[in-house]
């Protein structure tokens, strides 16, 4: 049996207790379908995802726009993979 390396031990601690009610900036170019698409991802990840609960913010030029998702995460592989689908949608610039 190895011994746990740094990096083993960080993925074990969390600062985050599962589950738990997670916020998620996620932002693109403002195009038909961005909301629906993050609505539907995170629909993927949490089935009792509520989308009333988003929140919206345009850039001051209105080319880009600011989705906030809150969905309930039960473990962190599940929000490691919830960014990295976010993340490589074509629709997605950026995932904070």
């Amino acid at each position: 049996m190895s011994t746990p390396t740094a990096t083993d031990q960080a993925r074990n601690e969390s600062l985050i207790a599962y589950p738990s009610l997670f916020p998620i900036k996620v932002m693109g170019v403002k195009v038909d379908g961005l909301v629906h698409a993050i609505t539907t991802i995170a629909h993927q990840f949490d089935p009792t995802f509520d989308a009333t609960t988003i929140a919206l913010r345009e850039s001051k030029g209105g080319k880009y726009l600011g989705v906030t998702i809150t969905v309930t995460v039960t473990s962190r592989e599940q929000l490691d993979e919830l960014y990295r689908t976010l993340s490589t949608h074509p629709m997605v610039k950026v995932v904070l």
